[in-house]
C-alpha cells in the first residue's frame, strides 16, 4: 500500500498545532509549559493527560498513551493512517497529492542536494577570506559582526565568476540545477549568486537547503534567495527558526523581525526568539510554523510607512490563529532606523525598551482602525465597522472573538460617538441627576456597550462622565433596556408637561386650547406605556 512520505506528514504537523487537535476532544488547560486534560484513553477523574505544543507530542502518565497529531486522529476517530492524514490535510487547507513511497533514487537526490548545498557553503565560507572576498569581510564586519558569528551562521562570499559550477563538473547538471545554485545558459553553467554576501538558509533539521545573497554594490533587491525546490519553499521556511527554536520556548514568545542581518543582530544580542521572512511578504505558513512554538508572538518593523503595512498585514494573518493563550504584540523601530543599528549603536537597553513597549493587537487594530478612516461622520464610522467586523470574523475561537467584540463595542461609544468625554454642547446647561440614576447610568454604559450605542442619543443629554466607575446594579440586559426605555418615557413626560404649563400661561394671550388638548392626549398615552412598562418590569 502506498504511504504518505516524510516530508508531507512533516509539513502537517508543521502546520497543525497539536493544542488544536487536542481541544476538540479534550478540555484542556495550561500550566507551565504543558497543557493537561482528563485522558479520553481510560477513565480518570485527575487529569494525567499532558500535551506539549512545541514538540508536537501527548502523553498520558496514567494509561501510557503517546502520540502526535496522527496517531490522535487515528485513534480518536478509529480510522487508519490514511483516512488520518486525509483529514488533517483538509483541516490544515493542504491539497492531498497522491504520494508513493520513497524510491530509491528520490532518496538519494535529496541526499545529493544536502551534499552540494553543504559544500557550497564551505566554498562560500572559505572564500570570504581570500582577496576576492575581501569587501566583503570588511563589510560584514563594518556590521558588527565578529568572527565568532560569521562561523555560527556559516555566512561566505560568492565571488563573481562561476565558481560553484566549476566546483561541482562532475556533479550531474540536473541535480546541480535542481538546488538552484546554478544554471544553464547559452555558453553552459553559470552561477547563480555572484559578487553576494551569502547567508545559508538552514531547514528545521539543521541542514543546508538554500542561500540568500545580499547585494554589496547598492544595486536592487538588496537580496536575493534561492529560488524554490524540492527542499526549500520561501513561504514555509522562516531565517533562523532552526537557532531560534529553544529560544522561543525558554522566552515563552517569538519576534519577529524584517531581515536577516537584523535577526542575527536579534539573535546574538540577547534576542535568540528572533526569526525573519525570506525575502517574502509573511506567510500563513510562517505563522502556523512559529505557533507551533509558541503562540506569544512580537512583530518587530521598521517605523515607515512600508513597515506600517507590513505590521497591519502580519495583524490579518495572525488572528485566525488566535488563541486565550496568545500574546501577540506590535513594536516599531522609529528615525529611519532597524534592529540591527539600533544594537550597534544604542545597545540591547535600549532594543528593551523598544520591544517591552510593543502595542498589544487588541490595540493595534483598532489603531489603524481609525488611521484608515474617518470616524466622525457617518460613513467613514459604517466603513470602520465593516473593517473591523471583517478582521474580527477571521479569529475562530468564538469566546475570544465575542470578547474582541465587546472591547470595541465599549471603544466605539466612548469614542466614536457624537458626544465624547468632553461634551460637544458645554453652554448647555443641565441640572445634576440624582445619584441612583446616575449609578445605573454608568452601569448600563460600562456592562453593555451595545445598549449604549443604541440610546447614546437620549444618555448623552445626562452629560455624564463614564471615566468614573459605577456601583454593580445588578441588572441584566433586558431588565437594563427596560430602565432606559421607562427613564426616556419619564423625561418624555416631564418635557410634555413643562410644555403644557407654558402654552396656559400663553393662552391668555392666544387660544391654545386645541394645542393644549393635543399635548394630554400626548401625556396619557405616555404614560400608559410606562404604567405598561412599569407593570411587566414588576411581573
Amino acid at each position: 500500500m502506498a504511504k504518505y512520505d516524510n516530508n508531507f506528514t512533516d509539513q502537517l504537523r508543521e502546520r497543525l498545532s497539536i493544542v488544536d487537535i487536542v481541544s476538540r476532544r479534550v478540555p484542556l488547560v495550561k500550566k507551565g509549559d504543558n497543557y493537561w486534560g482528563c485522558c479520553p484513553f481510560h477513565n480518570e477523574k485527575t487529569p494525567s493527560f499532558s500535551v506539549r505544543e512545541d514538540k508536537g507530542f501527548y502523553h498520558c502518565f496514567g494509561c501510557g498513551k503517546h502520540g502526535d497529531i496522527i496517531s490522535f486522529t487515528m485513534e480518536m476517530e478509529h480510522v487508519d493512517f490514511m483516512a488520518a492524514i486525509k483529514e488533517l490535510a483538509e483541516m490544515a487547507g493542504i491539497p492531498l497529492p497522491e504520494y508513493k513511497p520513497k524510491t530509491h533514487e528520490q532518496i538519494e537526490a535529496e541526499e545529493t542536494y544536502i551534499s552540494i548545498t553543504s559544500d557550497a557553503a564551505k566554498v562560500y565560507a572559505e572564500k570570504l577570506y581570500s582577496p576576492d572576498g575581501a569587501h566583503a569581510l570588511s563589510y560584514i564586519r563594518g556590521r558588527g559582526f565578529t568572527d565568532e558569528m560569521i562561523k555560527k551562521y556559516g555566512i561566505g562570499y560568492a565571488p563573481k565568476n562561476n565558481i560553484i559550477a566549476n566546483k561541482f563538473v562532475n556533479t550531474k547538471q540536473d541535480k546541480l540545477i535542481a538546488t538552484g545554485l546554478v544554471r544553464r545558459g547559452e555558453y553552459g553553467m553559470y552561477d547563480f549568486f555572484r559578487d553576494k554576501l551569502m547567508f545559508p538558509i538552514f531547514n528545521a533539521h539543521g541542514q543546508i537547503v538554500a542561500f540568500s545573497g545580499r547585494s554589496l554594490d547598492g544595486s536592487e533587491p538588496k537580496y536575493i534567495n534561492t529560488t524554490d525546490t524540492e527542499l526549500f519553499h520561501k513561504r514555509q521556511t522562516l531565517f533562523g527558526f532552526n537557532f531560534a527554536r529553544e529560544s522561543i520556548h525558554r522566552a515563552n514568545r517569538a519576534i519577529i523581525v524584517e531581515g536577516q542581518i537584523d535577526a542575527i543582530q536579534m539573535q546574538c544580542n540577547g534576542f535568540g526568539e528572533t526569526v525573519a521572512p525570506l525575502g517574502t511578504a509573511l506567510t500563513e505558513d510562517h505563522i502556523a510554523i512559529l505557533c507551533k512554538a509558541n503562540r506569544n508572538i512580537t512583530f518587530c518593523f521598521d517605523g515607515d510607512t512600508a513597515g506600517q503595512k507590513a505590521a497591519a498585514r502580519a495583524c490579518g494573518i495572525i488572528l485566525p490563529f488566535l488563541r486565550d493563550t496568545s500574546d501577540v504584540r506590535f513594536a516599531f523601530v522609529t528615525g529611519g532606523k532597524d534592529p540591527d543599528e539600533i544594537l550597534r549603536k544604542s545597545g540591547k537597553a535600549e532594543m528593551d525598551k523598544i520591544i517591552n513597549s510593543a502595542m498589544p493587537l487588541v490595540d493595534f487594530l483598532w489603531k489603524i482602525t481609525n488611521q484608515n478612516y474617518i470616524t466622525n461622520t457617518p460613513s467613514g464610522k459604517a466603513q470602520a465597522e465593516k473593517f473591523l467586523k471583517s478582521q474580527l470574523e477571521k479569529i475562530t475561537d468564538k469566546l475570544l472573538r465575542a470578547e474582541y467584540e465587546h472591547e470595541y463595542d465599549s471603544r466605539k461609544f466612548n469614542e466614536w460617538h457624537k458626544w465624547k468625554k468632553k461634551s460637544e454642547t458645554p453652554n448647555i446647561e443641565i441640572p445634576d441627576i440624582e445619584f441612583t440614576t446616575k449609578n445605573t447610568l454608568l452601569f448600563i454604559v460600562n456592562t453593555y456597550p451595545e445598549l449604549a450605542e443604541r440610546y447614546g442619543d437620549f444618555i448623552s443629554t445626562f452629560n455624564l462622565d463614564f471615566n468614573q466607575k459605577a456601583n454593580n446594579v445588578n441588572l441584566n440586559f433586558e431588565s437594563a433596556e427596560k430602565y432606559l426605555i421607562s427613564l426616556k418615557l419619564q423625561k418624555y413626560i416631564e418635557n410634555l408637561n413643562a410644555e403644557k404649563k407654558q402654552l396656559i400661561v400663553d393662552s391668555l394671550k392666544h387660544n391654545n386650547s386645541d394645542t393644549i388638548k393635543e399635548v394630554d392626549k400626548k401625556i396619557k398615552e405616555a404614560q400608559e406605556k410606562l404604567e405598561l412598562l412599569l407593570d411587566t418590569n414588576d411581573k
